[in-house]
């Protein structure tokens, strides 16, 4: 797999849409609260969950109660932003989504625009733009997130049916979904799961969240066999040891998921398993590698919120330049890193990151 993709990207140049990144395009309502303030909604400190009835009131509390923070996210959103961030040229990477007509929704595209992302939503009236509550809890060390789709509930296949953006599937070299995606449009997903398979794409995959393998999995087992490059921490990937009865050790499941059933066998699957401050699996090819996380002290972390999404971005902005997956790794652990030194997913500044 390695060496196709490094042939797939050789030379490392870029080109417009390059990268595809497709998922929930949601603005951010980020506040620090207490442990009660969770037990309240029947949150614990590291979910990712979607509203429930039970939390609705969850998002007036937090604007009438609070001093929220806003920030443009959604995981893939925030990913391909990351990647832009490191890239450093603009309109490498394209994101489909969709939103409502309204000025949370103009506020997610100023903010992706402004990082250099090359917005197409597909606009619905029928719902406002998605929120997510990002409650940030032991000085941000743990993050809970309660995320309401919205509009983004509203997407449908026809959006990557048009002209203007069967072009840039056309164009694009790598397609990226999350997990959180499969609740929303599981036919789209496929579309372009088969797609890259047949054009010789790289189809990326994020687990994203434990309920993804829970109620989601026969869509899951479909979509498995064109995964090229597989995401997720530890604690998403133990789901396939609870709920398709695989490995329990994290080495040993990381290679059971990189050898699983491909269409592709000649490119087999590479699966990054992150852990947090610990090292990261990278298993492929029969064999795994750990990968040393660079330490922070208590006092540098800031907000956790984003770091998984920032780094898949960062790892996928080397894939387009054909690195080694070991460079991947690094380059999304820097991204990882720099991010929850900040607050949300945000930049300071140009990227300190050499991709060179």
């Amino acid at each position: 797999m390695e060496s196709y993709i490094m042939e797939l990207f050789k030379g490392g140049e870029l080109h417009d849409n390059m990268m595809l990144g497709v998922g929930n395009p949601l603005l951010d309502i980020s506040v620090s609260v207490d442990n009660d303030f969770l037990k309240k909604y029947d949150l614990n400190p590291n979910d990712a969950v979607m509203a429930e009835k039970k939390h609705w009131p969850l998002y007036k509390e937090l604007v009438e109660k609070f001093t929220p923070t806003y920030i443009a996210g959604g995981s893939v959103q925030n990913s391909v932003r990351v990647a832009q961030w490191i890239l450093k040229r603009p309109k490498v990477c394209t994101y489909f989504g969709c939103v409502g007509d309204d000025e949370y929704a103009q506020i997610l595209r100023s903010k992706a625009e402004e990082d250099g992302v090359n917005v197409m939503y597909q606009v619905t009236d029928k719902k406002p733009t998605g929120t997510c509550a990002v409650l940030l809890t032991d000085q941000g060390n743990h993050r809970s997130l309660c995320a309401n789709l919205a509009a983004a509930q509203e997407f449908t296949p026809d959006h990557v049916q048009k002209p203007e953006t069967l072009a840039v599937i056309e164009q694009a070299k790598l397609i990226y979904v999350s997990g959180f995606f499969l609740a929303v449009s599981p036919e789209t997903v496929m579309i372009l799961a088969k797609k890259a398979h047949e054009d010789g794409k790289v189809f990326a995959f994020n687990i994203s969240a434990p309920f993804v393998l829970e109620f989601y999995k026969k869509p899951l087992e479909d979509i498995l066999p064109y995964v090229d490059i597989l995401f997720g921490n530890d604690v998403e990937m133990e789901g396939f040891t609870k709920f398709f009865g695989m490995a329990t050790g994290k080495v040993e499941l990381a290679l059971e998921l990189a050898a699983l059933n491909k269409l592709n066998p000649s490119r087999g699957r590479v699966v990054v398993m992150t852990r947090g401050p610990n090292n990261v699996i990278l298993a492929r090819d029969g064999t795994t590698e750990e990968i040393p996380v660079t330490p922070l002290a208590q006092s540098q972390i800031v907000d956790t919120n984003g770091a998984g999404d920032a780094f898949t971005g960062g790892f996928l902005s080397q894939v387009v330049r054909g690195k080694s997956f070991k460079d991947c790794v690094n380059c999304g652990i820097y991204a990882a890193g720099y991010i929850i030194q900040q607050s949300g997913c945000s930049f300071q500044g140009p990227s300190g990151y050499c991709d060179c």
